[in-house]
């Protein structure tokens, strides 16, 4: 056969290629999910946004008819898991279990390679409640005498967070810097570690919701919570507001379901369909009362608001509480 023949016969074949190829990746995008799906948690196991992950690991999987295992990434105060996500393949099968500090707080402090704009999101999930308790063998049982004799002792009370930046730690310096007081921070490596050191004795006293086990238990004292409404899972505990105190805080977006920049829209699309009833099943709510959070369904729009006016609250907020980036 003569060239120009060949040249006829491979040219329809050529045309036809892109369409042959969109269609084989629409196809492929309209079977998924077809294998196992990764979603990275960006904390250590344990901890509220652990079995947050877990939780909707196992729903979501259950709706989708998907096999969807968690991954502990943590590290970086959630940067790490955060950006491995964001530099994963956009196929659907890798999604993040987002923690708002990864967009509002760090953002401020240091330089990330990656921004929401690096994420599809699926909508938004949980509002966390953080609640503050102190050791049991303080003279403490209500805010006001925590905060009495915290300025009868000035930098002589610890408190311990999850780490640098994290939910306890920004709680902790913002309710002393507007009630006028002075502590001590301790970073621990997740808020487990925060949690067993308060009811060991070797701080004085926590804002994160992982310690709610142990005010059941009465292995600690606790004195508010950090949110709008009492905790379902601890009602005799007044909020903040009730016990008479304000801090400055932000909207508080909680956690979302996000996937890496470029995840095609027929997926993202039947991922914030499974998200939304996932956080309508009664059993997740009272499940995430019991890991201190509350269900809380933000469209994938809402979320990015309510991320992006938190992060320039903290634009303001941290370096006013001495918490500055690198």
């Amino acid at each position: 056969m003569k060239q120009p023949d060949r040249l006829r016969l491979a040219y329809p074949l050529l045309l036809a290629a892109p369409q042959l190829l969109w269609s084989a990746r629409a196809q492929a995008q309209g079977s998924w999910p077809s294998s196992a799906i990764r979603m990275v948690v960006p904390f250590p196991p344990g901890g509220s946004s652990d079995i947050l992950g877990r939780l909707m690991a196992e729903k979501i999987g259950t709706l989708l008819k998907a096999n969807i295992y968690v991954e502990n990434k943590p590290g970086g105060t959630t940067q790490i898991g955060t950006e491995m996500v964001a530099n994963a393949q956009p196929d659907g099968n890798t999604l993040l279990l987002a923690a708002a500090t990864s967009f509002t707080a760090l953002p401020n402090l240091r330089k990330l390679n990656y921004s929401i704009d690096s994420f599809e999101i699926a909508g938004g999930v949980a509002d966390y409640i953080g609640v503050m308790a102190v050791r049991k063998t303080l003279p403490i049982k209500t805010v006001k005498e925590f905060v009495d004799y915290a300025k009868q002792h000035p930098g002589k009370l610890s408190f311990g967070s999850a780490g640098e930046a994290s939910a306890g730690h920004i709680y902790g310096l913002t309710l002393a810097r507007d009630t006028g007081i002075q502590v001590l921070h301790v970073p621990f490596r997740g808020s487990a570690a925060a949690v067993n050191a308060l009811v060991a004795g070797e701080i004085d006293f926590i804002i994160d919701g992982a310690v709610t086990p142990m005010v059941k238990a009465d292995r600690v004292q606790p004195l508010a919570v950090m949110y709008h409404k009492r905790h379902p899972e601890l009602p005799e505990v007044p909020t903040l507001r009730e016990a008479g105190f304000e801090i400055t805080s932000t909207r508080g977006s909680g956690w979302g379901v996000l996937a890496p920049k470029g995840t095609p829209a027929v997926i993202m699309g039947k991922l914030t369909a499974a998200v939304h009833d996932v956080m309508e099943m009664e059993d997740v709510k009272k499940t995430l009362a019991r890991a201190n959070s509350v269900a809380a369904w933000q469209t994938p729009d809402a979320f990015r608001g309510n991320l992006e006016a938190d992060r320039k609250l903290y634009a303001e907020l941290l370096p006013a509480i001495g918490i500055r980036g690198n």
